[in-house]
């Protein structure tokens, strides 16, 4: 299965939470960014939900970096995958500095999201955890552990694309997984897309501005209290 783009994979995937049963009721979809986020876009216009992110930032091995061997998220949590440090023979003295850089990043890119407004209060809701695709599932980790410690009613993992052996290992963590298309071998989320386009900060921004109904003119309304955070970033995806 391939996806158009990421309107078309958020557009499947909420049919396959529609079908479940899930609806906006009591519910908060939360994307990561910044791939995620158009996704989780398209899923909270079809239910009728809150859109929010949770913003986390993959830690990559330093001669790959496709490959995420842990992820920082809001909140100050480190997840790191010790198997995969074994594997590459790297320690967490290895990774601080990118733990460092990926912190700051993170600190930097949740006050260009959120635009000066509160995180949207998860205390006992419904939260649809939503990215573009899991290949080692590194950023979801650190996103759940993020999102537990805010203590939500119940966490439900959905995604258009999977890899397979992740699915099965994030099970365990969540209440529920809806996954569109899972596959045995996925190497890079981008090849079941036939657009994969990198999505800006600016485009962020965007979104969650429209969610929240304050996007004027082509720039979140100054009702959300910040300035205007300029134009895209041309960043990869995140």
């Amino acid at each position: 299965m391939y996806f158009q783009d990421r309107v078309d994979a958020g557009r499947r995937l909420a049919r396959g939470l529609l079908e479940r049963g899930y609806t906006g009721e009591d519910t908060l979809v939360v994307g990561l960014p910044r791939g995620g986020v158009p996704v989780a876009y398209e899923v909270a216009a079809a239910l009728g939900a809150l859109l929010d992110v949770c913003v986390v930032r993959k830690i990559c091995a330093p001669e790959y970096p496709e490959l995420g061997l842990g992820a920082v998220a809001e909140g100050g949590v480190v997840f790191l995958n010790r198997k995969l440090m074994d594997e590459m023979d790297l320690t967490e003295d290895d990774l601080q500095g990118a733990i460092h850089q990926k912190t700051a990043e993170v600190e930097a890119r949740v006050a260009c999201f959120r635009q000066g407004t509160e995180p949207t209060p998860v205390e006992g809701k419904r939260i649809l955890l939503v990215d573009d695709g899991i290949a080692t599932g590194a950023t979801v980790r650190a996103a759940l552990q993020a999102l537990r410690a805010r203590r939500p009613g119940r966490i439900v993992l959905a995604v258009p694309v999977a890899a397979t052996l992740t699915l099965k290992e994030l099970r365990p963590l969540v209440d529920d997984v809806v996954c569109t298309c899972s596959i045995l071998s996925m190497f890079a989320i981008g090849r079941w897309y036939i657009d994969f386009s990198q999505v800006s900060d600016w485009e962020v921004v965007k979104l969650l501005a429209l969610a929240r109904g304050t996007f004027e003119h082509g720039r979140p309304s100054p009702t959300t209290g910040s300035a205007h955070p300029g134009p895209p970033q041309g960043t990869g995806p995140g």
